[in-house]
């Protein structure tokens, strides 16, 4: 298993626990704003990480982390990703899954097997500018749409989540997303945050009020939207 990165205690990956964060290498996307670079373009130059030692951890934190969270890079990339999730579940801790919708089928299959409790999904823009977002010509929009439909339908708990970036994102994206994100039991729009690791450098984030005014425009369809990461 391509584990490329470990946070031992978090508290803000997983709402509302004390958790680990487990990071796969590898992604089938080239955002330009990722925050996680060498996840994505060079995993195998990253530390690996052997799961043996992290389940030993989890182990001997049981009763203080509450939660793991799985992210990248693209986890459902990874064809041991369900044995990873299994091996966790064993300790008896939920996990969470951060992914990008390409893999419903996937998704299905995990959630039929009780192996995750929570999905957060990125939302890169609206569906017409995916191509520009995460840097393909062709993303699978059919995946991708799949994924959002089965979250909105299902009781599994999940979230939708937009990376805000002022030289990439619009009013007339978030007000695409908003329709085809209606009716969603969470939304949040992140502000972005620039550093080294970002794949293209020279990007900004909004300012509050330019957050809140898209926020506005979200809650149209998705009352319960939030802002996240902002002062």
């Amino acid at each position: 298993m391509n584990i490329q990165g470990f946070t031992k205690t978090t508290l803000l990956d997983y709402p509302g626990k004390v958790a680990s964060t487990i990071f796969l290498g590898g992604c089938n996307f080239r955002c330009p704003f990722c925050h996680n670079a060498s996840l994505v373009t060079a995993p195998m130059r990253n530390p690996s990480y052997i799961i043996g030692d992290i389940l030993q951890f989890l182990k001997k934190r049981q009763g203080i982390v509450e939660g793991v969270c799985i992210s990248g890079g693209e986890p459902t990339l990874d064809p041991d990703l369900p044995s990873l999730c299994r091996e966790i579940k064993s300790l008896g801790l939920p996990v969470k899954l951060d992914t990008n919708g390409t893999n419903p089928g996937l998704l299905h299959k995990l959630a039929g097997e009780h192996l995750i409790d929570y999905v957060a999904m990125d939302i890169k823009s609206s569906p017409r500018r995916y191509p520009t977002l995460t840097g393909i010509s062709t993303p699978d929009m059919d995946c991708i749409s799949h994924s959002v439909r089965w979250l909105l339908t299902n009781p599994l708990p999940y979230e939708f989540r937009t990376t805000v970036v002022r030289e990439l994102h619009t009013e007339e994206d978030f007000s695409e997303i908003c329709r085809w994100l209606s009716g969603a039991q969470q939304y949040y729009l992140q502000a972005y945050q620039d550093s080294p690791q970002v794949m293209r450098r020279g990007y900004t984030a909004c300012t509050k009020a330019e957050m809140e005014h898209y926020l506005k425009l979200v809650r149209t369809f998705i009352p319960h939207a939030q802002l996240r990461g902002i002062d």
